[in-house]
């Protein structure tokens, strides 16, 4: 059995090597690359049975050929997110898929609040400011998180663990799902619907899936709808947010901050240095100019109780692939090939 594995991060590598040294020692080692899959990169992927996919790579029906041609025979997604991956293609080609339906919840609410204080507090012109031996106070007033009110716009695991810190910190707590979280409502969390959410929230965080209809959640409308001086966190997904709408909404003045772990157009960027290079994504680069927006690479889930979970889950899909069974990870079980 031959795998190899894409968009593997430099902290990862030893920690998938030897989790699949001991989990598969009959195997040949893995194969890991740094590069993400995608229509160029598909061809080094000819002759290897299990991809390890990341969710920056793209894996649409064109790509899913040529892995399926090259003798793939199964994608396993090194995340909870798929939204990358034709999965009616992948079954019409007879590839098995499955992602990490779960890990560690705590990593990215955890960061999504290190985001909103980063945001609230200035934190990140004030170390700028510091190494350059500038302590002025000037430009660095924040407000108390205690006693204002929250929006979290997704409830599940990861929202309800953002909305037990805002708890502790003594925030009202308002959330929008189409299912209530039983969790959240102990907490006294009150739901209500999304508009409302958006108009009362002095800090809003987006905790939902990026699907067709949470597509651009944040839209022109929803931004016209938030407070002048609201904090917006997105740790989830990059196309929740309608990016163009957001920078027109920053020229204009409005919001006090932002707080962005993820970008819509962030396959090809994120994850990869590009200092050294023209960056080309207009909008990024306009974003990356407002004082109040704090930018991270997609990080909020690495930490390394997250990652042993995640290969940990990883290593038990492949085993229940090869044993052809079908588990709450599995997207996408194999048949007969229909291209």
């Amino acid at each position: 059995m031959e795998i190899i594995a894409y968009g593997v991060l430099t902290d990862e590598r030893p920690l998938l090597e030897s989790a699949f040294r001991e989990s598969f020692p009959g195997s040949r080692p893995l194969r890991c690359l740094d590069l993400n899959l995608d229509r160029y990169t598909a061809p080094t992927a000819a002759g290897y049975e299990i991809v390890l996919s990341s969710v920056n790579d793209t894996l649409d029906a064109e790509v899913l050929r040529a892995l399926a041609d090259g003798g793939t025979r199964m994608i396993a997604q090194r995340s909870t997110g798929y939204n990358n991956i034709d999965l009616d293609a992948a079954e019409k080609l007879s590839l098995a898929v499955a992602r990490v339906s779960y890990y560690s919840p705590y990593s990215v609410a955890e960061f999504a609040w290190a985001l909103a204080l980063a945001v609230n507090r200035r934190i990140v012109r004030a170390t700028v400011r510091a190494h350059e031996f500038d302590f002025r106070l000037d430009g660095l007033l924040g407000r108390d998180f205690h006693g204002r009110t929250v929006g979290v716009l997704g409830t599940g695991k990861i929202g309800a663990v953002f909305a037990r810190i805002a708890h502790g910190f003594g925030m009202r707590l308002l959330g929008c799902d189409l299912a209530e979280n039983p969790e959240c409502r102990a907490l006294g969390m009150a739901y209500v619907d999304r508009n409302e959410l958006f108009a009362e929230a002095d800090l809003i965080s987006l905790h939902l899936p990026l699907l067709l209809d949470t597509r651009h959640v944040v839209d022109a409308a929803a931004l016209a709808t938030m407070k002048d001086d609201a904090i917006l966190i997105n740790s989830s997904r990059g196309g929740l947010i309608d990016t163009d709408a957001l920078v027109d909404a920053l020229r204009a003045g409005r919001l006090d901050g932002v707080g962005l772990d993820v970008y819509e157009e962030e396959a090809g960027l994120f994850h990869l240095d590009k200092s050294l290079e023209v960056m080309t994504d207009d909008t990024l680069a306009r974003l990356m100019t407002f004082r109040n927006v704090v930018v991270t690479s997609h990080q909020a889930y690495f930490t390394r109780d997250a990652l042993d979970q995640i290969i940990a889950a990883t290593v038990q899909n492949i085993r229940d692939h090869l044993a052809g069974r079908s588990g709450d990870n599995t997207l996408v079980r194999p048949g007969p090939r229909r291209w």
